[in-house]
């Protein structure tokens, strides 16, 4: 009997029915037949392949599996993703690139007995059949402003100031830390924008993906789309699949991915330290005080981070050059959404009903006062 054909009959058992018998099934015979381990294999690298076309990214699908699965079906994910990256001749970018280059940085060894790594292979390829479709994002541009030695050093600049604001145990000094980022973040969009129009670069927008995952991921997404707004981006949330779209100029995308990283670091250690003192009060009330909280938060640093982005385009304003320059992206920003996302709706969050977690969430983001600041040392 054919490799093939062992394949073929564990997948007719156990793909298309939700059974564990059926599963059982089709281990077992995948399990008594050693030679069929290479056919399994490859068959994965064709499920992935077959994400890619339906739209979706190695990051994308790795947070799916892990959401639903176990780690052992994480790691053989990432070796079939890996393995697929090998016969991949389709232009994929620096995204792409980056994804695959986290992904093999992690340790992806499965030790199991034959029928137990059956039993996950099985259970891994059913998620990946099963993935709908989803909207895909554009295909790579090649970068028209040399300016890429700068933009590193700007990015590694408001890496390192993020990084202190959450290594610190101070929450002034992260907060001073966190707004400079911001102003920096806004001034790199500012001098690409003017570079752009200055050089009739054709710039377009894109979009990235950013996972947005429970518990109390309403309030995440609100932070997102908070941060997204301060930086010239729209965000549109998939709650369903975990991930929030993120649309906007390469430069502003990555200046969200790091802030909103970031900022939900900060977020998780100031509502920690909040909840301690009010279980040290004898409240008990733990999942809607931290609901409360993270709203609160996400709706205050929203205000706060706007502040300090048009404190900036004010600073940079000169002889009108710079209004139009950015009106003419944020109409880019929305045609491209619109575009990807014919069809949206609005949500309303619930389960904000603890009136002291509201106001602890308040004024944390409170105090990260995000205005223009002297630069630090």
């Amino acid at each position: 009997m054919s490799t093939s054909s062992t394949v073929e009959r564990a997948f007719a058992a156990a793909l298309y029915a939700d059974t564990d018998t059926a599963l059982d099934t089709g281990a077992s015979t995948l399990a008594a037949d050693p030679a069929s381990d290479a056919e399994l294999a490859r068959r994965g690298e064709e499920f992935v392949a077959a994400a890619w076309r339906r739209g979706w990214q190695p990051a994308d699908v790795v947070r799916i599996v892990r959401r639903d699965l176990d780690d052992v079906h994480v790691h053989l994910v990432i070796i079939s993703i890996l393995k697929e990256r090998e016969g991949d001749r389709e232009p994929r970018g620096a995204r792409w690139a980056a994804q695959l280059d986290e992904l093999g940085a992690e340790p992806h060894e499965v030790r199991t007995d034959r029928f137990s790594r059956a039993t996950a292979t099985l259970e891994l390829y059913r998620l990946l059949l099963r993935l709908p479709s989803i909207e895909p994002l554009d295909p790579p541009r090649a970068p028209v402003t040399a300016r890429a030695p700068q933009e590193t050093r700007m990015l590694t600049r408001i890496r390192a100031l993020l990084a202190k604001a959450e290594a610190t145990g101070f929450p002034e000094e992260a907060e001073a830390l966190s707004a400079k980022a911001q102003e920096l973040m806004a001034r790199h969009t500012i001098d690409e924008a003017l570079l752009a129009a200055r050089t009739h670069a054709k710039d377009a927008p894109g979009a990235c993906r950013i996972g947005v995952e429970s518990p109390y991921e309403t309030a995440k997404a609100v932070l997102l789309d908070a941060v997204a707004g301060a930086n010239r981006c729209r965000a549109v949330w998939n709650d369903d699949l975990c991930f929030s779209t993120v649309v906007g100029f390469e430069p502003d995308l990555e200046a969200v991915e790091l802030l909103y990283t970031s900022l939900l670091v900060q977020a998780t250690a100031a509502m920690t330290k909040a909840e301690a003192a009010q279980r040290a009060g004898g409240r008990k009330r733990t999942k809607t005080f931290r609901q409360s909280f993270l709203a609160a938060y996400a709706h205050r640093i929203g205000d706060r981070l706007a502040a300090v982005a048009e404190e900036q385009v004010t600073a940079a304003e000169t002889e009108g050059a710079l209004l139009p320059v950015l009106a003419a992206r944020d109409v880019a920003v929305t045609e491209h959404l619109d575009q990807m996302f014919p069809e949206t709706r609005t949500t309303r969050m619930r389960g904000i009903t603890d009136e002291a977690g509201w106001h602890e969430g308040y004024a944390a983001a409170d105090r990260a006062q995000v205005q223009g600041r002297r630069p630090l040392p």
